[in-house]
């Protein structure tokens, strides 16, 4: 499974961990994936990913 969302095509991102010392390592940013059921036009339903901050979006674009 594909760790993106659906919606905007987020995905993980790349960086450094950074310690106190300034040591560098390598890191994973990983999105803030939900799954969601959404309901479609023909009346059934599909569950898709979407990252959290989409979701946000979504919810405020809807009021």
């Amino acid at each position: 499974m594909a760790k993106r969302c659906d919606i905007t095509g987020k995905g993980p991102m790349v960086g450094h961990s950074v310690s106190h010392a300034n040591n560098k390592t390598k890191k994973r940013f990983m999105p803030n994936l939900r799954t969601v059921r959404v309901r479609l036009e023909d009346g059934t339903s599909m569950k898709i990913k979407v990252a959290a901050s989409t979701l946000r979006t979504m919810k405020k674009n809807s009021k």
